[in-house]
């Protein structure tokens, strides 16, 4: 059985006639299902989800959908946010019981969310009183209370030391029985004999003892959980890192040469430069010397430091311009000379074949 939690939901009170009893409302219940995460199997990263186009199947923007109610198929009404926020119910975080019933009178199918109650701020008599007279009477309180700014239909219990609180479906979310074929109310109108009753009662007596939640517990869960620690031992784990954000570009990747690389470095620094100085020359000087004195020196040895940092850089910077303009008029000479080669060989060549007939001639 899970544990009961101390958290507070919220603190109200609860109201019927001219009392008022300050309470905290505490979560009754807690999740124990297994959360299965979707996977690639390829590559072990989260699978999420997307809002599609049911059309056209393509992915849309959160601020291009709208909520809308089907009046008939396929007619719908648009509803804002404003007008949806303008229709929720007040949050009073007060229970307000309007009528006491028998409490076998509330059939279980209404029942949804139980809630604990606690007393607060001097209410644990009032608090008490409550309890033992609806034990007593053995009476249950129908209320009505706001909970995340949805109105539910909910019932008082005493249980136990405690007063819950357990959230009621409405009367028009029960289906009807009349639509299903069942047997007939009663022994006689069901066709059920007098041995046969006898006997179903016997079984039933034989099978009777008492309710003990810890004795029933949920086996797929249970598997689910020993295979994952079998696993774990065995070594058997996959890793699945964090998702880095990629920012993405309109178009292809911009490539710069290093030329423009250099030039947004130099113009970069005199930003940074021009800023600190800027910040500097701003003061309106309202302060006391004796205020300002250690202020500008700080300043002033910030603005000597940022100065000094961005002399390096620029430095650096230029070093590096003129090694890749050195290096790039290295190139072209080199270039330059291979073409001249190239070009004295070739009018070697065409000599030699022009001299060729004249010898020819001559001889």
């Amino acid at each position: 059985m899970a544990t009961s939690s101390r958290r507070v939901l919220w603190k109200g009170a609860i109201s019927f006639g001219l009392v008022h009893i300050p309470i905290a409302l505490h979560s009754a219940t807690s999740e124990q299902g297994i959360d299965f995460d979707w996977l690639d199997k390829r590559t072990m990263d989260p699978v999420g989800y997307k809002r599609i186009n049911k059309k056209t199947g393509k992915e849309i923007d959160r601020e291009n959908i709208v909520k809308g109610v089907q009046y008939e198929d396929g007619q719908y009404v648009i509803v804002s946010q404003d007008e949806i926020e303008a229709a929720y119910p007040k949050t009073t975080q007060t229970i307000e019981i309007e009528a006491f019933v028998d409490a076998g009178e509330i059939p279980f199918v209404y029942f949804e969310r139980p809630y604990y109650i606690s007393p607060i701020n001097k209410g644990a008599k009032v608090y008490a009183l409550l309890r033992e007279v609806l034990l007593k009477t053995n009476k249950v309180g129908i209320a009505k209370v706001v909970i995340q700014t949805k109105q539910h239909l909910a019932v008082l219990v005493p249980s136990e030391k405690a007063l819950v609180l357990n959230l009621l479906r409405w009367g028009d979310e029960i289906r009807s029985l009349d639509d299903l074929d069942l047997p007939g109310a009663g022994v006689s109108n069901a066709g059920i004999s007098p041995k046969e009753m006898k006997m179903g009662e016997q079984l039933v007596e034989d099978m009777s003892d008492s309710f003990k939640p810890e004795e029933f517990t949920d086996s797929f869960r249970e598997q689910i959980l020993k295979l994952v620690d079998e696993k774990v031992k065995a070594g058997d784990t996959e890793t699945v890192g964090p998702i880095e954000e990629v920012e993405e570009e309109a178009a292809g990747a911009k490539i710069y040469d290093l030329t423009e690389l250099l030039q947004r470095s130099l113009k970069k620094g005199k930003n940074a430069s021009g800023g600190k100085a800027a910040a500097d020359d701003g003061d309106d000087g309202d302060d006391d010397d004796a205020d300002e004195a250690p202020a500008r020196k700080g300043a002033s040895k910030s603005a000597g430091k940022a100065s000094g940092k961005t002399a390096s850089r620029s430095a650096d910077t230029k070093s590096t311009a003129k090694a890749s303009a050195k290096t790039a008029a290295s190139k072209t000479a080199g270039k330059t000379a291979a073409k001249k080669t190239a070009a004295k060989k070739s009018g070697a060549k065409s000599t030699a074949a022009e001299s060729a007939p004249a010898k020819r001639r001559s001889a």
